[in-house]
């Protein structure tokens, strides 16, 4: 009987020098990809809702827990992307802080749901908006790295829906149709990301051993 071989990690070419990637890696790019799908999935039921039935009380009340939702999605997806530049990698993880706080700091001091008070006080975006930085933040870094046309389209629109709202410039119907863009192309981002082979994803960790070295290097 012949003992069949381990198979061997593939070795890939980087920048820098060969790698190989790890079970590890792997799973952070699932991790990374599911907790996209989640906030997707809950942001695009949350608009749902809105647009269908946006004055009924309970649907208000429920955009908040499915706001959670979306936001700790958002949260995990930070921990596990793979971003070149730690530096921006960190901003973005601030961002997302700062948000999360500030929508935990109206929520409680408002007795109206989250969605219908930020809805009126446009100013709550001052804070909140931090959140939706991130998320157009990892927009852009997939438009750029990926070229994904959804990604094109989102990285602009979420900072013109916000930005609009926060001047009180954009009609309802404009501010409806973007969110309902909104919904759907983030839906399809995180589809396609699920078909994506899982390699683009990691990046050329040899760029990542070499930034690690010389921040060594200099400190």
């Amino acid at each position: 009987m012949t003992l069949q071989q381990p198979l061997q990690p593939e070795v890939y070419q980087g920048q820098f020098g060969e790698f190989t990637i790890t079970d590890r890696d792997r799973q952070g790019v699932i991790i990374y990809r599911a907790a996209l799908m989640v906030a997707a999935l809950s942001f695009a039921l949350g608009s749902a809702l809105v647009l269908v039935q946006g004055n009924n009380p309970a649907v208000l009340s429920a955009l908040t827990p499915l706001y959670v939702v979306f936001s700790l999605g958002l949260g995990v997806s930070l921990l596990t992307i793979h971003i070149y530049m730690a530096s921006l990698h960190r901003l973005l993880q601030l961002f997302w802080l700062i948000g999360s706080v500030a929508a935990v700091v109206v929520a409680l001091q408002s007795r109206e749901p989250l969605a219908l008070y930020v809805y009126e006080h446009p100013l709550t975006i001052l804070g909140i908006g931090f959140t939706f930085a991130t998320l157009t933040g990892i927009y852009f870094k997939e438009a750029f790295c990926f070229n994904r046309f959804e990604t094109k389209f989102l990285a602009p629109l979420v900072p013109a829906l916000l930005l609009g709202h926060l001047a009180g410039v954009l009609p309802p119907a404009w501010g409806a149709n973007l969110l309902g863009a909104w919904a759907v192309l983030f839906l399809v981002f995180a589809l396609r990301k699920t078909v994506q082979p899982i390699p683009p994803d990691i990046g050329d960790k040899s760029v990542f051993a070499y930034l690690k070295e010389q921040q060594t290097a200099h400190s």
